[in-house]
């Protein structure tokens, strides 16, 4: 069976720019993107920036290590269940985040006894965390210049 695809407003199509730069959180099959990761119904979804779900797991784990469902967990409790990590966008970041260095993986048991790999952060993957908290903030700062601008504009 085929899910549907991510909403669309009527008349308005992604630009293809924009398009490249969204983060596939959940599988759409038949679609070149989807950017979705929330826990709210279709139509009220998050579209996020590439590398935001890096940037998550990275702050995550810069608390301390935790397995693929504790990282998923945390990101969602701390942003107060608006933000879901589905299992086919997680372990592929973690995959990801290994192969560059930034975060290391080790066999462990899990609080309900069952085995389960742990997720640590590297010195590399902390240097990663700074250079890209320090890029997320800046581009937050001049969206919010642009959507809130002195003086009561817009």
């Amino acid at each position: 069976m085929v899910q549907p695809g991510p909403p669309r407003r009527p008349g308005k199509q992604i630009a293809p720019f924009l398009r490249n730069m969204i983060l596939g959180l959940t599988s759409y099959p038949n679609m070149g993107y989807s950017g979705y990761m929330s826990t709210q119904e279709i139509s009220e979804r998050l579209e996020l920036l590439q590398g935001t779900l890096d940037l998550l797991i990275l702050r995550t784990l810069n608390v301390g290590s935790q397995h693929g469902q504790g990282i998923a967990r945390a990101i969602q409790q701390t942003s107060k269940e608006e933000l879901l990590v589905e299992h086919g966008a997680l372990y592929p970041a973690l995959q990801r985040l290994e192969k560059r260095g930034w975060i290391s993986a080790k066999w462990g048991t899990s609080s309900n006894n069952r085995a389960a790999r742990f997720y640590s952060l590297t010195a590399g993957g902390r240097k990663q965390l700074l250079k890209e908290t320090t890029k997320w903030n800046r581009l937050a700062a001049a969206i919010e210049r642009i959507l809130e601008p002195e003086g009561g504009e817009g």
